[in-house]
Order: structure tokens, then sequence, then C-alpha cells
């Protein structure tokens, strides 16, 4: 499975390429924020409260493979039971997964911006 998701990308933003890049910067910058608050050492409400807002970001943008690694971490958060080995491997992938996924979209916003449509988009 790609790291986006293009026809979930495009029926987000109805094939529009400049919203589609505008939603992808949005997600960045959101991401930024939201991976300073994915530490393993902190309340596990915490991390799950920063996963949960990664989840649906990325779901939206079509980063799959971002939201189930998300909803895995949430949920282990929210049972409050994690051992610190699990909580740090849930979050590492989570990591993983955002590190995918914001390479894949610097690809996507690329051509994106020199295509100025989805026509001929490609992931890899």
């Amino acid at each position: 499975m790609p790291a986006i998701d293009l026809d979930q990308l495009k029926t987000m933003t109805a094939s529009d390429s400049s919203l589609a890049i505008e939603v992808l910067g949005i997600f960045r910058q959101s991401a930024e924020l939201w991976s300073r608050m994915l530490d393993p050492t902190q309340e596990p409400d915490h991390w799950a409260d920063a996963a949960h807002a990664i989840k649906g970001a990325a779901r939206s943008i079509g980063a799959m493979e971002l939201g189930e690694a998300c909803e895995t971490a949430e949920r282990l958060g929210r049972t409050g039971t994690a051992s610190p080995v699990e909580a740090g491997v849930a979050i590492s992938t989570v990591k993983d997964r955002l590190g995918e996924a914001l390479e894949a979209m610097a690809h996507v916003e690329h051509q994106l911006v020199m295509r100025r449509t989805f026509d001929g988009v490609r992931l890899g």
C-alpha cells in the first residue's frame, strides 16, 4: 500500500490541485506540532491525543497506513495499561509511518506544483 492514496486525496479535494497542495501543507505543519507530543515517557493520554489528531488528518489526505498506526497507538494509550516498551513500539511505528507519509507528500506536492493538475501524478 502506498504511503498516500492519491484517489483519497483527489476525492477529499475534489481533484483541485491547488487545494490539495494547501491541504498537504497544513497537514505537514500540524504533523510537526503533533509529533512533538508523541513521547512514550509522557502520560498515555498525552500521546494518545496526538495519535488521535494525526489519525483523522492522515486519513483525510489518504495516508491510511499512518492512520492505522495512529489508531493502534491511540487505543493503547487510552487503555492506560501500556508498558513503556509497548508504548515505545506503538509510537515508533507512528513516527515511521509519519516519515513515510511526509516523504510521499513532498513527492506529490512537487508534481502537483509542476503539473497544476492531478493528471499524471504518481508515487515513487
